[in-house]
């Protein structure tokens, strides 16, 4: 019970790029852009993360993004606060580490309907 207690008070930092595609591929892509040495510590379930990430459709329109604002975008993964895509696709990730999730549209329902993009599309 204290390691599970020392780990969520773990803040990751974290940029994640979500591409929303026309395909109809139904399966979550993760894509590892820049890997971290020496990872002491992985995301999992119920751990605080702060992130950045930029949101953009398949032909690279950006739809939402936290860098312009400045401030991280912070949540609990796992808890349904954000896209299921979100909460699989940031499991098991190093502090500093970089990714790029392509979301299908069964993983991506909440920006979906939050930004009124059609369902047949990717994120």
């Amino acid at each position: 019970m204290c390691k599970v207690v020392a780990f969520l008070s773990v803040t990751l930092i974290i940029l994640a790029q979500c591409f929303v595609s026309f395909a109809a591929e139904e399966r979550l892509n993760i894509g590892v852009k820049k890997r971290v040495k020496d990872c002491k510590v992985k995301s999992q379930n119920g751990d605080t993360l702060h992130m950045h990430y930029t949101g953009t459709l398949k032909d690279g329109t950006e739809f939402d993004s936290s860098i312009p604002r400045g401030d991280p975008f912070v949540f609990t993964l796992g808890t349904g606060q954000v896209i299921k895509g979100w909460d699989q696709g940031l499991l098991n990730m190093c502090e500093g580490e970089k990714r790029k999730l392509v979301i299908p549209p069964s993983l991506g329902e909440f920006i979906i309907h939050k930004q009124q993009v059609k369902n047949q599309h990717q994120l």
